[in-house]
């Protein structure tokens, strides 16, 4: 990869040339992706005392500081002319991603690790029908197939514990639906920003950084008393800059090459790779259900990418 950075200016207002990423290259980087956003769950175990609310507060505030200075030594003074100057499009994907910071939290606060994740697995055929319907986009059968196999791979992997669920359970799968939904919006916002025909696209970036301001100061006021320790600031600020803020940076880009329903597909690893966190970080061996599940995720995911490399190859202009 090389250039200042997708989509920036230099200061004479020029437009510097978007990092160049093959479809193979960018799949990759949505899979470390996927890595960086699934330690959300062992490293949440790690906290002495906060909770609730305040671990939302945290995350983000950690990420929009982080998201403050890479955005200002990265843009300068163009960062905040992207803000004003960024359209509908940058503040509603920035709104997307405060809801999907915030829904994701405060579901684990309502109902299990399982029941959020399985609510998640919604993502890929959400942001499929989205983008069939504004962008007209057309998914290849393998896609669908994939789409289907891999969730019916995580309904496995956690279906049992889901169908038992109370009425509480039930009130934090509604709010995790909220990340789905949120995360269709925004793959689809961010992939229609990228093709205008003028220019190199929408610069996007800045959304990140107003998702995780709108996040924190949306959980604020129900964070307040804090209770956290100087050891639970420690992992929260590892939360926000290292599973918020460099993996959607990196999603920002990916989805600027990759088709949003692919983006939403590759997604799933974090399910997968949740699980291997939670039985090498806090000891939780995976059930048989969770091994088959994760293993139809997997087999889904990588057969999907290998005929896409296979049509590549037989077709270039496709790449």
């Amino acid at each position: 990869m090389s250039g200042a950075g997708p989509s920036a200016k230099r200061l004479d207002g020029a437009p510097v040339e978007p990092w160049r990423l093959s479809h193979g290259q960018a799949a990759a980087v949505m899979i470390v992706v996927t890595l960086l956003w699934s330690i959300a769950g062992v490293v949440t175990r790690q906290l002495e005392a906060a909770r609730s609310f305040e671990v939302t507060f945290w995350r983000s505030f950690f990420n929009a500081c982080c998201m403050a200075v890479v955005m200002l030594v990265w843009r300068g003074r163009g960062l905040f002319l992207s803000l004003r100057q960024g359209g509908w499009g940058l503040w509603l994907s920035g709104v997307m991603w405060a809801v999907m910071y915030t829904c994701f939290m405060v579901a684990l606060t309502l109902t299990t690790v399982a029941n959020v994740l399985v609510t998640m697995a919604l993502g890929p055929l959400m942001t499929a029908l989205l983008a069939r319907l504004t962008l007209g986009a057309r998914l290849s059968v393998r896609t669908w197939w994939a789409i289907a196999v891999a969730g019916a791979g995580i309904a496995w992997m956690y279906g049992q514990e889901f169908s038992s669920a109370d009425a509480r359970h039930l009130l934090g799968t509604v709010v995790a639906l909220g990340v789905p939904l949120a995360a269709a919006v925004n793959w689809t916002v961010i992939q229609r920003a990228s093709h205008r025909t003028s220019g190199a696209g929408q610069d996007m970036l800045p959304a990140v950084f107003i998702g995780a301001v709108l996040s924190a100061a949306a959980t604020l006021p129900l964070a307040l008393p804090f209770q956290a320790s100087g050891r639970d600031l420690g992992w929260l600020a590892t939360l926000g800059v290292f599973q918020l803020a460099v993996p959607c940076l990196l999603a920002v880009q990916v989805a600027r090459i990759l088709p949003a329903a692919e983006v939403a597909l590759l997604g799933l690893l974090e399910v997968v790779f949740g699980v291997a966190w939670a039985w090498l970080g806090a000891h939780e061996a995976p059930s048989v259900h969770v091994v088959g599940g994760g293993a139809l995720v997997l087999g889904a995911l990588a057969f999907n990418e290998w005929l896409g490399l296979r049509r590549r190859a037989l077709r270039p202009d496709l790449s």
